[in-house]
Formats: C-alpha cells, structure tokens, sequence
C-alpha cells in the first residue's frame, strides 16, 4: 500500500500559507529593529513607541489594542480546530493536548528552578507558549521533506500552548481587577453570543461593535484587554461544515489572515524588539531570568512535547498519525521552543517598568528561539522524511523506542 496522505482543508491552508509568510516577515522586522535600536537613531527609534496618542502609547496602543485583532484571530483559529480541525475528534486531539501541557510545563518548571523566590520569578510564563508563524515558517521551508500530520500536529499543540497563554496572563498578570467593568464585559459576550446563537446574525458589525466595547470594559476590569479578542472569537457563529463559506467565524478568520501576519505582527515586532545590546549583554544571558528563558524554550520545549507524547502513547491513550514516527516528535518539540511573540507579550506583563530586565529578557528570547529554530529546522531537514509504507507505519505506531 501507498503513503496515506493527510488531507488539509483550504481553511488550514490559508492559514498555514499566511502564517509561514508572516514568520520571513518577523525576521525581517526584528532586523530592521536591532540595526535601528543600536544606531545613532536608536533613541529617536526608541522614542517613537512611547509617544502619546489618545492619552496611551503608541507602545500601549500596539501591545494592548492591535494586539486584540491577533488574539481575536487565534481564538478563531482554535475554536475552528475544535469544531473541524484537529481538535475536534478527542482521540486525535489527545496527542497534541499532551504535547502543549506537558510542553508549556517543563519550560515553566526550568525557569521556576531559576528563579524561585527572587523579583523575576513573575518571569515564569515567558518560555511557555510556541511562536506559530516562525515555526510554520520553518516548516514551509522544508516544503514536502516533512509530513503534511506534522504540521497539523504543530498547529495544534501551538494552538492549545496560545490558549494556555491567554489563561495565564488572564489570572497571574492582572495587577488590578475591577468587578464591575468584568461583569459588563462578560455580560456584552453573553449578550452577542445569545443573539448569534438564536437569531442567525449573519453580518459582522454587530459581532465588531460589541468586540470593540468588550475591549473597552476589559481594559478598565484591569484584565489585559486582548482577551476580549478571545470572547468575541467563541461568540460570532460558525458552522460545523469544513470550509464553509458563509460561516461569519470563517469568513472573519479568512479577513484577518493578511492584516495579522502582515501588519499586525510586523508592527508588534518593529515596537518589541528594539533591543539595546549593551557593553556587559554576555553576562546578562547568565543571570537567572535569561538562563531559566533560554533552558526553558531550548530545553524544556522539546523535552516536555517529545516525553509527554511518548507517554500518551505508552499507555495506548493515543497514537501518532500513520506518516509520523518518533524523529518528527523531537522536531516538533524543537520547533517548539520557538517562543518570539508570545514571550515578548508575556515579558512586557511580567516586568513592567523594569526596562534592563525586559531588554535582556527580550535578548534571551531571540537567543532561544534562533537557536530552537535552527536545531528544529536541521532536525527535521536531516531525519523528517515521511514513512514510506503502511507497513512500516503501524510498526511505527507501537514501536515507541525509536528516536
């Protein structure tokens, strides 16, 4: 018998193809930002991100306000893997559900062991989650030398690491908390998702409409207002048909593709990664913090995806699919340890105010992930070729001691 072929939807597709572009995009702007941060511009550079508009930042506009747009996207993505992708099926989904928790675990363990009991302990949510567009970059560029199953299964447990994210900035970096602006932001969800649900709302603006003041109250709740872009995710209509051109959910996701890996992730990553590199930056990659980042993305990564997913299948609680075997896992796990946007995010909540260490904690970052990137990347280049028959793929599939 022949290789079975994973089938991708178009939706996943686009997803996949806006995403790998995005990844060369970021590259790019994060150039563009260190040469400019350590020029004789770098302080006008750096200047233009925190001029004031409408009372905040440009920076505070980026990271708070654009940043929604990203999430919203993220949130469709996910709620579209649980719907038809990935996701939807359990025991498809017990893989990559494995893979993220135990992958967002022991990064977050490493940089506890670092850390534990000093100021950048708050710090201990930077090495968790998986950059998408940089590791569906890196296996774009792989082309068909990788199996379509690993990119699905790099998807997914990125998905699943976002929204794990999104849980942990939510409740551990909330420095003030109002009730009443929350309630009000939760009753205008539960209000949208009543009225998509029961009367069919095929048109946007009103989901739109409701997005922007659930924005609004979610900034004054003290909650970081990009989880209003998760909400307003779950509650537009969408359809348990794959592809389905008139689901607004899907229609919204296939507007946003371009705006967010093209413009919005590029402007976040032109105000984030203005990084000073100063005169001592070796020995500020040996303090505790950049240390626990870098293990944590490097090691921990690839370490808890690869063990947690052994174990799953260990146990017979899943299997990997029929054209991946353990070689791909590690790759996978390597990938992962790509941490770019959403560390940078995170590392902005956990240390506000405290420039030094967010500049070194952003220089360890970019450390970790080019590092995480080009093992990945020659990983998977050397050892990620698809299986070559069925046969030799259900061996594979209870043959857990090959690596």
């Amino acid at each position: 018998m022949g290789l079975v072929q994973r089938k991708l939807s178009n939706t996943f597709k686009a997803f996949f193809d806006s995403e790998k572009s995005s990844g060369i995009l970021l590259i790019f702007c994060t150039i563009i930002s260190l040469v400019f941060a350590n020029s004789i511009l770098g302080a006008n550079y750096l200047s233009i991100w925190q001029m004031y508009v409408g009372g905040l930042s440009v920076e505070h506009w980026i990271n708070d306000g654009l940043m929604a747009i990203f999430f919203l996207l993220i949130g469709l993505e996910l709620k579209r893997e649980l719907r038809n992708g990935e996701l939807s099926n359990l025991k498809n989904a017990l893989l990559p559900i494995f893979a993220a928790v135990c992958g967002i675990a022991a990064p977050a363990l490493i940089h506890f062991a670092f850390n534990n009991g000093t100021p950048t302990q708050a710090g201990i949510g930077i090495p968790m989650a998986t950059d998408i567009a940089f590791a569906l970059g890196a296996l774009a560029l792989l082309g068909s030398r990788v199996p379509a199953s690993l990119k699905v299964f790099v998807v997914a447990f990125a998905v699943i690491d976002d929204l794990c994210a999104i849980v942990i900035i939510a409740v551990f970096y909330t420095a003030k908390l109002s009730i009443l602006h929350l309630v009000g932001a939760l009753a205008v969800w539960a209000l949208l998702a009543f009225a998509n649900r029961f009367f069919k709302i095929k048109t946007l603006l009103p989901s739109l409409i409701a997005g922007a003041l659930m924005w609004f109250l979610m900034y004054q709740s003290g909650i970081h207002a990009t989880i209003a872009g998760v909400l307003l995710a779950f509650a537009i209509p969408s359809s348990d048909i794959e592809d389905d051109a008139e689901s607004p959910s899907n229609r919204l996701e296939q507007a946003l593709h371009f705006p967010v890996a093209f413009i919005i992730l590029p402007i976040f990553a032109l105000c984030n990664t203005g990084i000073v590199i100063s005169a001592d930056w070796a020995s500020n990659l040996l303090s505790a913090n950049s240390s626990g980042i870098i293990a944590g993305l490097v090691l921990g990564k690839p370490l808890g995806i690869a063990l947690a997913s052994y174990f799953a299948v260990a146990v017979r609680v899943c299997k990997l699919p029929l054209d991946l075997n353990w070689r791909h896992v590690v790759g996978a796990g390597l990938l992962g340890g790509i941490g770019f946007t959403m560390s940078i995010f995170i590392t902005n909540l956990a240390f506000g105010g405290a420039a030094e260490t967010i500049n070194s904690s952003k220089m360890a970052i970019l450390l970790a992930s080019l590092t995480a990137g080009t093992l990945g990347f020659v990983w998977l280049k050397l050892l990620g070729a698809p299986e070559e028959s069925d046969e030799d793929m259900d061996a594979m599939d209870y043959d857990i001691t090959e690596i």
